[in-house]
């Protein structure tokens, strides 16, 4: 029993040692090196001269690089930033006060100081602020708006230096490939310019009023909150659509973006100048979404049924014919639309859209599906509600 406290000892010990070795170790790995050189401790390193590297030319631009920069630099002006506040209450002492709601980007669209953006970029907001390129603030008045297309007209009172209108180009031509520029004020980061493709045509979202935006222009040009009434533009700088939304999980750029089409804002527009409102064109004719998706999937057939026709409208004048209803409560249909000036039509939906590219007084041709045969009506549209 004697040796019961010799061997803790000597673990103790070895332990002791092997410690001691490693911290001595790395201390002499550390500065042993520099220990041993004859000028660590000297000025000879501070003294090396060092001047700044020369800058190697890089040449003149090239020529996509020259066109880009020139359609910014013409188109910026153009270009506002649009700031909204909304009047709330406190709930203790009932006073009421205005507090900022967002930010957003438009452009000006005439010598009058008419303004376009997006109808959500100031939805709710009680004031909105114009802020053009050159710093200069206006308090902007609502004109009127189009909750179909997700339009706004705005006016400032420009009194001098007036920024030109952006360049008017046309939509109805674009192809799938070709360049586009988008402007605008991403997260408030004013006059932000990105670059990229038309990614598709015609598509669709749902709109504020219930019904779907149509014809919009997809893009994979950077589109973030904040561009939202913003112009497109095509590499000439012309006009081609406001960018209106994106799609995205995150609520942050993913490469798809959505624009209105020009063709559409230059039909929209004038009547919201005009008459505070956009008044659609119309057939006169009575038609549900839900019930034709059940009368169309019993008959085989795509198109809308025409259920009912207003006594003196286009469509009456035209000879269309509404459904039927059996004593038993069955509808019959009698006219089918199948398709607007050659265009199918297979929802509600889409038929209002293919409308919608018209204005008020046109002349179009419906394909209609009568008792089995397929005939062409011409129909004069009127104004709707």
């Amino acid at each position: 029993m004697p040796n019961n406290g010799l061997i803790p000892r000597l673990l103790w010990t070895a332990l002791t040692v092997i410690v001691l070795t490693l911290f001595f170790n790395g201390l002499l790995y550390q500065y042993l090196p520099n220990i041993l050189q004859s000028d660590y401790f000297s000025d000879k390193n501070r003294q090396e001269k060092s001047e700044p590297r020369v800058v190697q030319a890089r040449g003149n631009l090239a020529e996509d690089e020259k066109s880009t920069i020139e359609l910014f630099e013409n188109s910026r002006d153009s270009v506002v930033f649009i700031t909204t506040r909304q009047r709330v209450m406190d709930a203790w002492t009932r006073n009421i006060f205005s507090v900022p709601s967002g930010t957003g980007s438009g452009f000006i669209w005439d010598d009058l100081g008419h303004i376009i953006t997006n109808l959500h970029v100031i939805k709710g907001a009680s004031e909105a602020t114009v802020r053009l390129a050159d710093g200069r603030d206006y308090k902007a008045s609502l004109v009127g708006a189009s909750p179909a297309h997700d339009i706004a007209v705005l006016k400032i009172g420009i009194g001098f230096q007036r920024p030109a209108p952006v360049p008017l180009g046309s939509s109805h031509d674009l192809k799938v490939g070709q360049k586009v520029f988008a402007i605008g004020n991403p997260f408030g980061l004013d006059w932000t310019l990105t670059t990229g493709i038309v990614s598709a045509l015609d598509r669709s979202l749902p709109g504020s009023d219930g019904r779907s935006i149509d014809n919009l222009i997809q893009t994979d040009a950077a589109i973030n909150p904040g561009n939202s009434g913003g112009p497109l533009l095509d590499s000439a700088g012309r006009l081609i659509g406001i960018n209106t939304a994106i799609y995205s999980p995150s609520g942050a750029s993913a490469g798809i973006g959505f624009s209105v089409p020009v063709d559409t804002v230059n039909r929209v527009v004038p009547q919201i100048i005009s008459r505070g409102k956009y008044i659609r064109p119309a057939l006169g004719i009575t038609v549900d979404g839900k019930l034709n998706n059940r009368l169309i999937e019993r008959l085989k057939v795509s198109g809308v049924v025409i259920l009912t026709i207003s006594p003196g409208s286009a469509a009456d004048s035209a000879g269309l014919k509404g459904a039927t209803m059996t004593p038993e409560g069955n509808i019959v249909a009698n006219d089918i639309i199948i398709a607007v000036e050659q265009k199918p039509v297979d929802s509600v939906e889409k038929l209002l859209a293919r409308i919608d590219g018209y204005k008020v007084g046109d002349t179009i041709q419906l394909t209609i599906l009568r008792k089995g045969e397929e005939i062409v009506v011409p129909v004069t549209l009127q104004p709707g509600e």
